[in-house]
């Protein structure tokens, strides 16, 4: 699986502490496997982000990703749920 990540879920990564980065890798390194896992939480969006589909990277932070194809994913925000705004 490709995975691609917009300019704008670089600088949310990038405000991200180390912490949270560190599970940020581990829970991609599962989506790569299978996007679906249980321990992801993986769910689509509803409302204006419906095309959108998220995932848990631990009970706070979220990332916010589009299958653009079926080999390739779009991340597009990582961040806590006001990221859904």
């Amino acid at each position: 699986m490709i995975i691609n990540y917009s300019s704008k879920f670089y600088k949310e990564y990038k405000r991200l502490s180390s912490e949270v980065k560190k599970k940020a890798e581990k829970q991609e390194n599962i989506f790569r496997q299978n996007p679906f896992d249980p321990r992801l939480k993986t769910h689509r969006l509803t409302g204006k982000l419906q095309n959108l589909w998220s995932f848990s990277v631990d009970y706070k932070t979220r990332i916010i990703f589009e299958f653009a194809s079926e080999n390739l994913v779009w991340f597009h925000n990582v961040g806590s749920h006001s990221i859904y705004k």
